[in-house]
């Protein structure tokens, strides 16, 4: 007589551990820190929608950067719930008729995910946007091949610039800079985002850097000045640059770029290093040709990442985050 086979329960985790998640994530870069993004619970699966209404029509006209953070939020909110014990199988856009739909996620227990899972996972909370002068980064071929273990399940591919191209590249960035400094409807979105107080969202001002430290960072967004400081006086910025690029410019090649984008600047802060996304340099199709032109292979450039070395006990501030209430939603 043959036994009968028993299927497993389905696993999902509970109302806090989801929400736990979700405001970890939360803590993700995102394009002027306007994390564009919303979660829903149906009870069995959760789902990751952009908000359009965090769009940044001059910068972004496109969605690229918006999906890009959306990506880097989806992968720290994985990294969470690996974390938690909880592996996540993905569907990416799954539905073709919902195109804001970026994401639907389901669960299974994962009690033995990897230590390096759980190093990330707890890097999310210590990771910081640094915009100053650093120092040449520490054991830099480890963490660049690190970095490139992870970034390649992505399909997306990681390049090290060398010091020429470093070089043409600050030249490129200044171009691209140039050609904002005068569009009103650009500088307008720019100022919105940035340099206020007391808010959950943008970049605050005490994350803003002075004319005088922004000169020394040859490439670098130019945000609104902050008022004068000579942080770091005696650094020249030393830090290495990284280009994720991918093999198409598509909505799931975006989605893709951020979550390597969110492993790799992980790596960077379990590795103590400082880390910089730029997507500034990658607005234009002039400067983005340029980086190209930097690359090996026929790829399409997305990030451009700077890391080093922050001198000791000159962190970051944090930048602020919405509440969990604002971007989960249980039905």
């Amino acid at each position: 007589m043959t036994e009968s086979v028993v299927l497993p329960e389905t696993f999902v985790p509970d109302r806090p551990t989801i929400t736990a998640a979700v405001r970890l994530a939360g803590r993700a870069p995102s394009v002027h820190n306007t994390q564009p993004w919303r979660w829903v619970f149906d009870g069995k699966r959760l789902h990751l929608y952009r908000d359009n209404e965090r769009l940044l029509a001059s910068a972004d006209p496109h969605g690229r950067k918006l999906v890009i953070s959306c990506g880097a939020v989806l992968h720290h909110l994985r990294t969470a719930l690996a974390e938690r014990g909880w592996h996540t199988d993905t569907v990416r856009l799954p539905d073709p008729e919902q195109p804001d739909h970026l994401a639907a996620i389901e669960f299974r227990p994962w009690p033995d995910a990897p230590i390096g899972v759980h190093a990330r996972a707890r890097a999310i909370e210590l990771r910081r946007t640094d915009r100053l002068p650093m120092l040449p980064p520490r054991n830099w071929n480890e963490l660049v091949h690190a970095a490139r273990m992870l970034a390649n399940p992505h399909d997306i591919e990681l390049d090290v610039l060398n010091a020429d191209a470093r070089s043409r590249l600050a030249i490129a960035s200044q171009h691209a800079t140039a050609l904002r400094r005068y569009d009103m409807e650009y500088q307008t979105e720019l100022h919105w985002w940035t340099g206020h107080s007391h808010v959950t969202e943008g970049v605050p001002r005490s994350a803003l850097v002075s004319d005088a430290e922004s000169a020394r960072v040859p490439v670098g967004r130019a945000f609104p000045s902050a008022p004068h400081s000579a942080r770091r006086g005696d650094v020249e910025d030393q830090a290495q640059l990284i280009v994720l690029s991918s093999a198409d410019d598509s909505m799931l090649a975006w989605l893709n770029t951020g979550e390597a984008l969110s492993a790799v600047l992980l790596e960077c802060t379990v590795a103590g290093q400082a880390s910089c996304a730029l997507t500034h340099i990658t607005e234009l199709p002039t400067v983005r040709k340029t980086i190209s032109s930097l690359l090996a292979g026929p790829v399409v450039p997305q990030v451009v990442i700077r890391v080093g070395s922050a001198p000791d006990g000159e962190e970051p501030p944090t930048s602020p985050r919405r509440p969990v209430t604002d971007i989960l939603t249980f039905v």
